[in-house]
């Protein structure tokens, strides 16, 4: 390079790094991070390296080493091999955290095919729309979930489910708990229904296997398959690669630069659920941090946790830190090794973020909550607070390797520091787009004049001159229940299929623990008076349709809905509304 080039080179980096003032909270070493080529298992296996005596999962006070747990993988991925999976096949794991499901994921990943990971709470509409989307052929589905699903799976191309029961790994004594209490109620398949396998028997398949296929794995190849509605509401599978999933880890690991091997974690977030899957697992097994897992929320065993086991980090969403803080048993909780608490899934708002480090304070932490934010078409965060960055209100400084612009929503134009527009995103861990849905995947993943690729999260926000970020708020009608996504739009279709329902709008109102929750104000067909039976047959109807998250809250009969100007439903008014009667609620 001749001593001009180099010149121009050096000034036009400089130039652009003045559009990144967050640079200059990352070191040297963190800006020239290279993000791994490997396969999500391989990174894995190598990161942890030959030391795998360390306490990989904690589940139910039973810890399974890493040795067990790269075990457990490999008998997975020999019994899937033997099952029929192949190289690009699509596997749906159907579980909450559970061991067996890490199994399924992993061993899904090392013979060359593809997780689709979904609510284990979807309808039986939904379900049969990801499996048919996927075309998957072996289902993975947790035990209690048979009787809602067995109506549905055999309109797919699905010829094997295994069932996993979630006392699979549990302590002996927990396990007989179980089976008296919950197992022995639940409906199974026939015996003779070859369809479907007990866990036990489909690892005994991989057992006296002796196929030890490995699959040449590429970075750019699907590994992951995520659900969201997107910016529009319409269900979408997000479409990860390997790279994308494995430089969320490493962008993670920079966050948690203090995480020790045998420091512990707490996931309680969900592993259908980029954040919960990305950070919460994999990060941490990467780390050789020990993963506590809770396959649902239980306030007393979450207490129990913090008591006895002592985390050092935990994420979650703004849900459960509100809990946490009303739950009188963590008042004697000692909190003084606590690490790292970070916040994510929804925005987390300045008077919730003081209660909460004020809780944390009296509690012996040296910490306050950090914050993150990100969608599932960027796997999880592709944002987070730094020391010096975790302003009150804000969502820190793009992640390491990431871009962010402000961009006018229409014309795609970049505005400077400071102005409000839409929050385009730029990274390593962008989604390859929605599973056979182009369009819906060039609304979001748009070039710009410079000729790159932006992610238009539909949020709006702005950058201020030091580079901290800041969410003002979301350019479409999204509802976040308990840091997950909630489509007003999928609701009111639901409803308004009732025979005696005119015009519905739903909107979301605050809660005092889910933040916020659905509403659905229900205008029904001239002639007809509300009812206590036409309002159960509505709740009835959304039960069936949608996700347990999904369900309104509360329903509101009216004699009509406001307008816009335009003759559209006014649901800003409605929101109006809402928040000036909890506020006279709050006063009284």
């Amino acid at each position: 390079m001749t001593p001009i080039r180099d010149l121009i080179t050096k000034l036009f980096k400089r130039r652009q790094d003045e559009k990144k003032p967050w640079l200059e909270y990352y070191s040297r070493k963190d800006r020239s991070i290279k993000f791994t080529e490997k396969s999500i298992y391989n990174y894995m296996v190598d990161e942890v390296g030959e030391d795998k005596d360390f306490i990989c999962l904690n589940y139910f006070g039973n810890r399974f080493s890493y040795n067990e747990f790269f075990y457990n993988i490999n008998i997975c991925a020999k019994a899937l091999r033997e099952y029929g999976v192949r190289d690009g096949d699509i596997v749906t794991i159907c579980m909450p955290n559970m061991p067996e499901a890490l199994y399924a994921f992993y061993a899904c990943n090392k013979i060359g095919a593809v997780a689709d990971m979904v609510h284990p709470l979807s309808s039986p509409d939904q379900l049969l729309h990801y499996l048919t989307e996927s075309k998957s052929r072996i289902l993975f589905l947790v035990d209690f979930d048979y009787d809602k699903f067995k109506e549905i799976i055999p309109q797919t191309l699905v010829y094997r489910t295994i069932l996993v029961s979630p006392k699979e790994s549990m302590p002996l004594g927990l396990t007989v708990g179980y089976t008296l209490t919950r197992s022995l109620m639940m409906k199974k398949p026939s015996l003779t229904n070859s369809n479907y396998l007990s866990w036990k028997d489909f690892m005994a398949t991989g057992l006296t296997s002796n196929d030890n296929y490995k699959a040449n794995v590429k970075k750019d190849d699907l590994a992951v398959i995520l659900h969201s509605g997107g910016t529009t509401g319409t269900p979408k599978g997000i479409m990860i690669s390997n790279y994308s999933f494995n430089a969320l880890a490493q962008q993670s690991a920079v966050n948690v630069i203090d995480a020790r091997p045998k420091d512990k974690i707490v996931t309680v977030l969900p592993i259908f659920h980029g954040f919960g899957l990305g950070v919460c697992i994999h990060t941490p097994l990467c780390l050789k941090v020990e993963t506590i897992l809770m396959p649902e929320y239980d306030a007393n065993r979450f207490y129990k946790i913090w008591k006895y086991d002592r985390p050092h980090i935990i994420l979650g969403v703004p849900t459960l830190w509100e809990g946490m803080m009303s739950n009188k048993k963590f008042d004697n909780v000692d909190m003084s090794q606590l690490k790292y608490i970070v916040s994510g899934g929804d925005h987390l708002t300045i008077a919730a973020e003081t209660r909460i480090n004020q809780f944390l304070h009296k509690h012996g932490a040296h910490v306050n909550i950090r914050k993150g934010y990100g969608m599932t078409e960027s796997v999880a965060a592709t944002s987070y607070t730094f020391p010096g960055t975790n302003e009150p209100g804000s969502i820190g400084i793009p992640m390491v390797g990431n871009t962010y612009q402000i961009c006018d929503p229409e014309t795609l134009k970049e505005l400077p520091l400071g102005e409000e527009g839409e929050i385009c995103v730029q990274g390593p861990t962008l989604m390859m787009g929605y599973l056979n849905n182009k369009k819906e995947t060039d609304n979001v993943l748009k070039k710009h004049k410079d000729g790159s690729i932006w992610l238009h999260t539909g949020d709006i926000g702005y950058i201020s001159p030091n580079g901290v970020v800041y969410y003002t708020q979301r350019l479409k009608r999204m509802i976040v229940v308990s840091g997950f996504n909630v489509y007003p739009s999928q609701i009111e279709e639901t409803i308004s299929k009732h025979p005696k329902v005119d015009k519905v709008c739903v909107i979301g109102i605050p809660h005092q623990y889910k933040m916020h929750v659905p509403k659905a104000f229900i205008v029904l067909k001239k002639g007809t008076e509300p009812s206590a039976k036409i309002k159960k047959e509505i709740i009835d109807m959304c039960k069936e349709k949608l996700s347990v998250y999904s369900l309104p809250k509360y329903y509101e009969f009216r004699t009509e809905l406001p307008k816009t100007l335009y003759g559209k439903v006014d649901y800003k008014q409605l929101e109006k509304e809402e928040e000036k009667s909890s506020k006279k609620q709050e006063k009284n």
